[in-house]
């Protein structure tokens, strides 16, 4: 019997791990973490599980000239080699016949905290030396604020790295306007890594120096109960009506900042043409943004009056710009707040993501530690990143995005790690058909999840547990190392090891490697590190110190002035990054783009789906998809903590009482929640927390359809991107809208089919074919 005991990092937090015979027995949070998360408990027994992929698998289809049958079909187990084989000679196939831009790059990073087994930084530097690829820009979790942000204040890292921090705000905020509410769950989450989980205390630290908290969200748990906050329930997609009432009732008021809005901003003479309804013949007072929101008139009002006379952060969440016109939020945010008074001023003014990350807003966001270069990508295609199914489906089709009209490629080979699309991407059912359309998908997986389900080559890979790395967080005030704690399965190699050994049959191993193995990139990485952090005035230990140690506190404080100040104090002197060297509450770039879902200025718009739409009176809900309490997305559903937080072994959907009553459904019922899109089974738990007429569903379950040969096969595990919209915020973003939508919930009828989300698919060993281990040629 062998055991270690170790550290490691992960995105949300550190942990120390014991395992036995390379199976984890034990997880404690290290020392330093002021207020550690659960999630950490997923890692015990998951090595070692049925869900593990223990040898490489080439679906059988595939290797008959298939492209159909994706997620439904049996695997041929092969050995190492033989899958490097088919994956070099389709990668060579590929790029001879079709060209580099055929080959689709997707990883969304989130598959290790390592500063060198970094999937996203893998696969990028792989498919780069072997000539480039098309690739995707912006991210799931804000896109929208990705493309405006710059219209608006011109330099995004900036506003992001100089709005009020936690500290800032204990000591000078009076009001917090949280819209999108301040959830605990997501400030577990942290890209690179956390050393200490400080947002929830430093929240709580506010509340007990006098800030007064509101939150503004359907959902009044979306938020701690020790910050005493005041709920101000409203509609799902309806936040910017209730901020263009809000600016109406300061303006009509006469306490707009008219001074801040003259001198430092452009585009306020076009604000107040469309509050006073000039530009559209509706005036958007109190009353108008009650009949839109559900919100009363007198609480429009008072809310209206503490930010016009009270030192007021407006906090946008993450959440909000993850809607159909999800650019308005962000827009009206930014038109609110500079009409406050506080824009500009200690603890005042606007900041997004204040509780959708740990890194928002603590330290510094520049991290000292050195990245694995990712080398040059010859190929200049990309798309939005939320467009993969329009890609896959609509090959040469032109679309907008910012500005300018790209076209789709038509892409032929999809290589894809660091993520699962059948969690985070949006109408599954379509996405589904649009994964019928490639020669070929690649994938890297520990654990037979959808992703690897609905492969063509899977490749079986190491966990964080099972190689040496070492971590930062960004804006984490911690640098530390990870531990091998356990060896792979026999045979399982890194994704490091697999492309060295793609990039030799491919002749670019040199490019690739650099003549050095993980170990060496590591020693590498951290020698750079060394040097990196010199310039912030900070010396590191050796790699040997920083292993004995296992962490590292790291001070790097934020140096900037909180944002907007040096604007207010002369504007002349401190132009910000925009055409106008202002802020733009009016951009003429944007207007001239022309977009109809988009114009240059704060507008409420109404979303495709919503309570207030025709499509209400057949899918009367509105379903909101938070992120989950017991995992990061979809990452290790098969855990302990994560299935703690299921009933049934299956999602969990939050019903408002009178919702539940209403359709004779009660506390632990299974319920089947569907539109027209799609189905899912989930369990329904009573939450009178919920506004009526809303449910949530957290994302994250592994997506399983009962029969994965239909079409639209029902999703029996509580998956709700069978559900979700899938079109762009708008033109100008082309970010995810899978906040904007309706659905009808009911009590499931019959008996119900058994999750096998975590049950491999069936696997034949390669000497139990008749053929040949290479793919044949097919007029498909």
């Amino acid at each position: 019997m062998s055991t270690r005991t170790g550290r490691t990092a992960s995105h949300w937090g550190s942990y120390e791990v014991d395992t036995r015979d390379d199976e984890v027995v034990d997880v404690r949070p290290v020392p330093e973490d002021a207020d550690p998360s659960p999630i950490g408990q997923n890692y015990r027994g998951i090595l070692r599980g049925r869900s593990r992929i223990l040898r490489p698998a080439v679906r059988r289809g595939w290797l008959e000239g298939r492209r159909t049958g994706r997620g439904a079909e049996e695997f041929v187990e092969v050995s190492q080699e033989e899958a490097v084989e088919l994956i070099a000679a389709e990668l060579d196939r590929v790029r001879r016949d079709h060209g580099n831009e055929a080959i689709y790059g997707g990883s969304y990073g989130w598959g290790s905290a390592g500063r060198f087994h970094h999937a996203q930084s893998q696969v990028h530097r792989f498919l780069n030396a072997i000539g480039g690829y098309t690739r995707s820009y912006n991210t799931y979790s804000h896109a929208a604020d990705e493309i405006v942000l710059p219209h608006l204040v011109g330099d995004r890292e900036w506003f992001l790295r100089s709005v009020p921090s936690w500290e800032e705000i204990v000591e000078h905020t009076e009001e917090f306007i949280a819209f999108g509410g301040l959830p605990r769950r997501s400030p577990q989450i942290n890209p690179g890594g956390v050393g200490s989980h400080l947002t929830v205390l430093r929240q709580v630290e506010a509340a007990r120096n006098g800030v007064h908290f509101t939150i503004v969200t359907p959902i009044r748990s979306d938020t701690n109960d020790e910050l005493g906050a005041d709920w101000l329930p409203l509609r799902p997609n309806t936040d910017v009506a209730l901020m263009l009432g809000l600016a109406h009732t300061i303006l009509d008021s006469g306490r707009a900042d008219v001074d801040f809005l003259e001198r430092c901003c452009v585009g306020w003479d076009v604000v107040q043409k469309e509050l006073r309804g000039e530009l559209d013949g509706v005036v958007k007072d109190a009353e108008w943004a009650s009949g839109i929101t559900g919100v009363p008139v007198e609480r429009i009002l008072a809310l209206a009056e503490r930010i016009a006379t009270r030192r007021t952060l407006i906090g946008v969440t993450w959440s909000l710009q993850r809607q159909h016109h999800g650019e308005q939020s962000y827009w009206a945010a930014m038109t609110l707040a500079a009409m406050s008074g506080s824009m500009g001023r200690p603890g005042g003014g606007i900041g997004t993501g204040y509780s959708s990350m740990h890194n928002a807003h603590h330290g510094d966001r520049r991290s000292p530690a050195a990245a694995l270069p990712q080398g040059r990508n010859a190929v200049a295609t990309h798309i939005p990143v939320a467009r993969i199914s329009d890609l896959l489906l609509n090959p040469g089709r032109a679309f907008d995005y910012n500005g300018s009209r790209l076209i789709y490629p038509d892409i032929r080979l999809v290589y894809w790690i660091g993520g699962n699309p059948f969690h985070h991407h949006q109408d599954l059912n379509r996405m589904r058909r649009a994964w019928e359309k490639p020669d070929t998908i690649i994938v890297h997986e520990p654990f037979w999840n959808a992703h690897a389900k609905h492969a063509d080559i899977v490749m079986p890979v190491a966990t964080s547990l099972e190689r040496n790395d070492f971590a930062i967080g960004m804006a984490d005030g911690w640098l530390s190392w990870m531990d091998r704690v356990a060896e792979p399965p026999e045979g399982v190699v890194t994704d490091y090891e697999v492309f060295s050994a793609v990039t030799e049959k491919l002749g670019c191993a040199e490019e690739f490697t650099e003549g050095r193995d993980a170990w060496e990139w590591v020693v590498e990485l951290w020698g750079r590190s060394r040097t990196k952090a010199a310039g912030f005035g900070i010396d590191l230990p050796t790699m040997a110190e920083l292993r004995e140690r296992g962490s590292i506190p790291l001070e790097i404080p934020r140096t900037l002035p909180t944002a907007f100040s040096e604007l207010r104090a002369d504007p002349e002197a401190h132009p910000l990054r925009t055409p106008s060297g202002r802020l733009e509450l009016y951009s003429e770039t944007v207007a001239g783009f022309g977009y109809a879902d988009c114009p240059g200025w704060a507008r409420w718009m109404e979303p495709a789906e919503w309570l207030g739409s025709p499509l209400a009176r057949r899918h009367p809900l509105h379903l909101v998809s938070p992120q989950p309490d017991g995992k990061l997305h979809s990452q290790l559903d098969h855990g302990q903590e994560s299935r703690r937080h299921k009933r049934e072994d299956r999602a969990v959907l939050r019903m408002n009482p009178a919702d539940a009553s209403a359709r004779g459904i009660r506390d632990g019922d299974l319920v089947r929640v569907f539109n027209d899109r799609g189905a899912t089974i989930a369990c329904a738990t009573i939450d009178d927390t919920l506004l009526e007429r809303v449910v949530a569903l957290p994302t994250g379950a592994w997506y399983d359809p009962v029969d994965p040969a239909d079409p639209a096969p029902l999703d029996k595990h509580g998956n709700p991107n069978v559900l979700t919209l899938d079109i762009g915020t708008s033109a100008l973003a082309q970010g995810p809208s899978s906040h904007t939508c309706l659905v009808d919930v009911e009590t499931f009828a019959g008996e119900a089919p058994p999750v096998t989300a975590f049950e491999p698919p069936r696997l034949i060993p390669a000497s139990d074919t008749d053929r040949p281990l290479r793919r044949e040629e097919t007029d498909e």
